[in-house]
């Protein structure tokens, strides 16, 4: 934490405390308000000590609530901070009918729910910003009960989507060095291939070979956000254990030719929805190729989450790729030899199909990691069977594993096609096997 972060820290403390001073001398009965209440009061009051103090103690309230409670306040949010639709309605007859006359932001202005300007005045509090990306992971959790609070999220997701902007997020390598609080929850947060304590970690951190990337924001300071894994490699690999396995070669990394990304771990519940992950992996490719101009491929060895699922869908498939199905179900674990010699060919085509053929109803692609690395520009470059022999490898997807590669000089365009016409990127030989399938 930067040394004028603890001063504005202590500023913003020290106006909380003469705000307490206020709230106790003017609102007696402040203690007898529903939490609600409270924030009503919170959107009348104009003086800033006296605001700051009302949002923090709302949100010290609010940390004392049960999940019955939680519940119960943010059905009342909804229900009685909306948008004054009467108001918003005689503006928009006003202004059809004298434009010249009404401003049209006023109409924008008219228009937004005060559960926006709610969270905006929370935010204002010492530590305001870590207790409202703790409030909505508690509020999505609260939305599988009652699905009317998805709106109320939006409003959550419009405020995050600018505080958490790339301008706001800073860029940091993890390495050894840095403090064990940090690297403690790079070992909690890790999503895709389990840190089975430190030793491991300094594997991931150390080893000249291999870098880790976080990134940070000012009112977060201690809790990254995101972090990437990256391999130092000759080529492209078509496994994971050759990354992961405390047995292999370090190779000096100006001597390596591609950085693989291997792992990408999002850490905050409550900023779900909000895209880090497409600003992270060009800041790094920039970084590295800062460091080691020398790199000239960027690839990722991903996981294949959603194809097992899919296939539980049951989705119409090809006589032959069903057939494959059938036998594939049963297994739990990696089958003999003569298993894969005589199905080899088809578990290419259908996880070809898979990737390029399986949609969500909006038409977006069935796999999320897919979905994440096509929108970013990557190409979909070559399917690896077996190559994650772990459990959850085997449970997802029997094992397979997909190489993304970020061309530097094709990742604008792809983005384009894609997100505005749907077209994959493939390579030649993904392209063969799917045409098979």
């Amino acid at each position: 934490m930067s040394r004028w972060t603890n001063i504005i820290e202590d500023l913003l403390s020290r106006v909380s405390d003469i705000g307490n001073t206020i709230l106790a001398n003017s609102d007696a009965d402040s203690i007898k308000l529903s939490l609600s209440e409270k924030c009503q009061a919170l959107l009348s009051n104009v003086g800033e000590a006296t605001g700051l103090a009302r949002s923090r103690e709302i949100l010290d309230d609010y940390k004392r609530l049960d999940k019955t409670e939680q519940l119960a306040f943010f059905q009342q949010i909804y229900a009685n901070f909306g948008v004054d639709e009467d108001l918003l309605r005689q503006t928009v007859n006003e202004w059809l009918k004298h434009p010249d006359k009404i401003e049209s932001r006023k109409i924008h202005t008219i228009s937004e729910p005060l559960s926006q300007e709610l969270i905006r005045r929370l935010n204002l509090s010492y530590g305001g910003t870590a207790a409202l990306v703790k409030m909505r992971e508690d509020l999505l959790e609260h939305i599988k009960t009652d699905l009317s609070l998805a709106a109320l999220d939006k409003d959550f997701q419009h405020l995050f989507t600018s505080w958490f902007n790339n301008g706001f997020l800073r860029l940091e390598r993890i390495s050894w060095s840095t403090p064990a609080t940090i690297l403690e929850k790079i070992i909690a947060y890790e999503a895709v291939h389990e840190i089975q304590g430190w030793d491991e970690l300094r594997l991931r951190v150390a080893a000249h070979d291999r870098r880790l990337y976080a990134f940070f924001h000012p009112s977060l300071s201690d809790e990254p956000l995101i972090f990437v894994e990256v391999a130092l490699t000759g080529d492209m690999p078509n496994n994971i254990s050759s990354i992961l396995s405390g047995d292999r070669q370090t190779l000096d990394p100006h001597l390596a030719s591609t950085a693989v990304f291997y792992s990408i771990s999002n850490c905050q519940t409550g900023l779900r929805g909000i895209s880090f992950g497409n600003f992270l992996i060009k800041q790094v490719v920039e970084e590295l190729k800062r460091e080691l101009p020398d790199l000239n491929r960027f690839v990722t060895m991903s996981p294949v989450p959603g194809l097992r699922r899919w296939i539980d869908s049951k989705p119409a498939l090809a006589t032959n790729l069903q057939s494959l199905v059938d036998k594939l179900t049963p297994l739990t674990k990696k089958p003999d030899d003569t298993f894969i010699e005589k199905n080899q060919q088809g578990l290419y085509q259908l996880a070809a199909h898979y990737l390029l053929e399986a949609k969500h109803h909006k038409g977006e692609p069935y796999d999320p990691v897919s979905k994440f690395h096509l929108g970013n520009g990557a190409r979909l470059e070559q399917i690896n069977l077996w190559a994650d022999e772990s459990k959850r490898g085997f449970t997802g997807s029997w094992g397979i594993m997909v190489n993304y590669e970020y061309d530097l000089s094709s990742i604008e365009i792809n983005h384009e096609h894609f997100v505005r016409e749907g077209i994959i990127s493939t390579s030649p030989s993904v392209k063969r096997l799917y045409k098979n399938s």
